[in-house]
């Protein structure tokens, strides 16, 4: 067995302006143990609230992120990181300035497993 090279990600399109180019994951390797994307969101964007069952690891590189979550919100700048569990509702803000962040998930982000609210 060699190790796998991943030459380009898949662009995943979204609405609002946010790009996902994933680059191990469901789409892009078939992966469904893990996803691992690179986000950038403008200014303004959000999505709806969702209660996944996946654990998600966040790291801002750029900008900031908002996490909403039951107990409140969290503002994940660059440099730092936020670890969201299965079943716990959240949802996510790009900050005033956008957001670049990497959005690692166990098990592999799908569309269906992040419940999102209508």
């Amino acid at each position: 067995m060699a190790p796998l090279f991943i030459p380009t990600p898949t662009t995943i399109p979204v609405p609002g302006g946010k790009v996902i180019d994933e680059h191990v994951g469901r789409v892009n390797t078939a992966e469904e143990a893990v996803s691992i994307a690179h986000m950038t969101a403008p200014a303004g964007w959000s999505e709806p609230a969702q209660t996944p069952d996946f654990d998600e690891y966040t790291l801002v590189l750029r900008g900031s992120l908002v996490v909403e979550h039951d107990g409140g919100a969290l503002d994940v700048q660059a440099g730092q990181a936020v670890v969201t569990r299965a079943g716990e509702r959240v949802r996510y803000a790009a900050g005033p300035g956008g957001a670049e962040y990497v959005a690692v998930c166990l098990p592999a982000f799908a569309p269906e497993l992040a419940h999102r609210d209508a």
